[in-house]
């Protein structure tokens, strides 16, 4: 897959990336969203030094990414927990099952016999 060149602007400066065709509609939404966090960072002073409104963003969106990922972490967790419970309750019930057919087939078999 070749990149292909895209200009994104951010806090008024413009920049060319090269990225995948499949991939362009996401590093526009993410330059959209690096550019509505540093002017939100910037707020009203237009003096601040852009580089430290960049590291300040970057910092905040790495912060955001690693909620999610610990969140997801977390519900990864209590999904094999339930699996692994939903997976103890079925072998419970398929032992029950088990044993009831396995005592009707003994039952049903005594019968048989007896009555021939």
């Amino acid at each position: 897959m070749s990149a292909e060149p895209v200009s994104v602007r951010i806090l008024d400066r413009e920049y060319t990336v090269g990225v995948g065709g499949d991939e362009r509609d996401s590093l526009m939404a993410a330059a959209r969203l690096l550019d509505a966090r540093m002017r939100e960072i910037r707020g009203s002073n237009r003096m601040a030094a852009v580089d430290r409104i960049a590291v300040l963003a970057a910092l905040n969106l790495a912060h955001e990414l690693q909620l999610l990922r610990d969140e997801n972490a977390r519900q990864a967790v209590a999904l094999q927990q339930t699996l692994a419970d939903l997976n103890r309750r079925l072998d419970r019930a398929k032992a029950v099952v088990d044993w009831a057919g396995a005592g009707f087939t003994h039952q049903r078999s005594a019968r048989i016999s007896v009555e021939t």
